[in-house]
């Protein structure tokens, strides 16, 4: 789940091989129009509160976890909810697959299930929480600032239990519809600082299912921001959790590829690689454009160590660049694993999660960058009627194709995102399975 982070701080002699390999990554990428989102110390993002220059949001953490309304472990229902979730989520097929070896042939369809797919741990906890407090305020009105996770079945099921999104006017959350003894939960992926702050003012009972790794990527912004660094951050804008990320920094500036990377580190150098210098103020205001994958969060670690190195010298790079890999445990070990599979003999690949899932995305990515034939689909639904399949490709172009499915035996690689329930991959499957019956 969590972005990836990197510190710089402007307050030369360099190497000709730093000089060469960063004029080369500015000249391939020269005149195309990028979009990132920034905000310096001296001028906040329009949508937020705010708060002085006295606010400490650490502090402001601190004693909101601290007080009687604030719960982020559950309500002693732990046993009940996680027999629940086994009935609701679980997979015969899935442990079958896991029982021989994560490969196993049905008919005429064998299938090779990655090493490490689905719920991850900090997705079990946010729903074992979010579950508990539906039975532990089984009579309150229950808010949820944003989805828990990126799954549309396990969102329906939240739905079912009258647990409600706030409504959203004009792209704003509104939280005037939250009353004084509601419940709000706060999502998987956290909630920013002033979304956290309005609650708090409301005297509502706030349940945190916040995943660890999303908490630690707060702390170290938190950590770093008083050293007048500014926190790179290698995220989707748009995604709760760079948002939430953001609300921590004083001074950040957000990229979601290596190509808005690069028109940052450009600014940094004052636009002598690529001829386009522009102001801070001109920087500042251009146009707005979290889980992401492992290799391009290097490169652009590499690219800012790099552009450091060229503005202040080798030897003075430790003062003004520190880079902290955040993307959290669990989808480094579904990217690993995906890297695994892609390697095996495959006729196509499924990838079953949700359509607004940055983790599941950068899964079809890496199928896609090896050029298997891969279908990205969030449900069941999706297949049919007859062999005809609707599915996202990474960059989230909706597909349709007729006679996807190849004739005779086949063999199909499976893997899932984080958020998503080993029921679901099931349902796919047994769709895949009866199209096959049916040749």
């Amino acid at each position: 789940m969590a972005n990836s982070l990197q510190l710089c701080r402007s307050c030369t002699h360099t190497d000709l091989n730093f000089r060469e390999n960063l004029a080369g990554l500015f000249a391939s990428r020269r005149r195309k129009p990028v979009f990132v989102k920034c905000c310096s110390a001296d001028e906040p993002p329009a949508d937020s509160l705010s708060f002085g220059s006295d606010f400490d949001p650490k502090k402001f953490r601190h004693d909101l976890k601290r007080s009687e309304n604030f719960n982020r472990r559950g309500f002693g229902l732990k046993e009940e909810t996680l027999e629940f979730m086994n009935q609701a989520y679980t997979s015969e097929i899935i442990e079958t697959l896991k029982e021989n070896g994560n490969e196993h042939t049905w008919g005429y369809v064998t299938v090779k299930l990655a090493k490490a797919y689905g719920f991850c741990w900090g997705v079990e906890q946010a729903l074992r929480i979010a579950f508990e407090a539906r039975k532990q305020f089984h009579e309150e009105k229950i808010w949820i600032t944003n989805e828990i996770i990126h799954n549309p079945t396990v969102n329906k099921h939240l739905e079912e239990m009258e647990v409600q999104n706030l409504p959203i006017r004009e792209g704003k959350k509104q939280f005037d519809v939250v009353d004084k003894g509601d419940v709000v939960i706060l999502p998987a992926f956290g909630a920013s600082v002033e979304e956290m702050y309005v609650l708090s003012k409301k005297n509502v009972q706030i349940v945190d299912t916040t995943c660890p790794w999303v908490s630690k990527v707060w702390n170290t912004v938190e950590k770093h921001k008083k050293g007048a660094y500014t926190s790179i951050i290698h995220g989707k804008y748009s995604h709760e959790e760079t948002v939430a990320t953001a609300s921590f920094a004083r001074k950040y500036v957000i990229v979601k590829n290596m190509k808005e990377a690069i028109y940052v580190c450009d600014y940094i150098l004052g636009g002598e690689l690529n001829g386009s210098s522009s102001t801070k103020e001109e920087f500042l205001e251009v146009q707005l454009c979290t889980t992401m994958l492992k290799g391009e969060t290097e490169d652009i670690g590499k690219l800012v160590q790099m552009t450091m190195m060229r503005k202040y010298g080798v030897e003075n790079v430790n003062e003004h660049f520190i880079s902290f890999n955040t993307i959290c445990d669990a989808t480094q070990k579904r990217q690993d694993a995906m890297y695994k599979l892609v390697d095996e003999k495959l006729d196509l690949m499924l990838v079953v999660g949700g359509w607004n899932s940055s983790n599941t995305s950068h899964l079809q990515e890496i199928a896609e960058d090896r050029g298997i034939p891969s279908y990205w689909v969030d449900t069941e639904k999706r297949i049919g009627p007859g062999n005809k399949i609707a599915y996202k490709l990474m960059h989230g172009e909706l597909v349709e194709k007729e006679n996807w499915l190849p004739e005779g035996p086949i063999t199909i690689g499976v893997t899932s995102g984080a958020s998503t329930p080993d029921k679901v991959v099931e349902d796919v499957l047994v769709k895949v399975f009866n199209l096959k019956r049916e040749e």
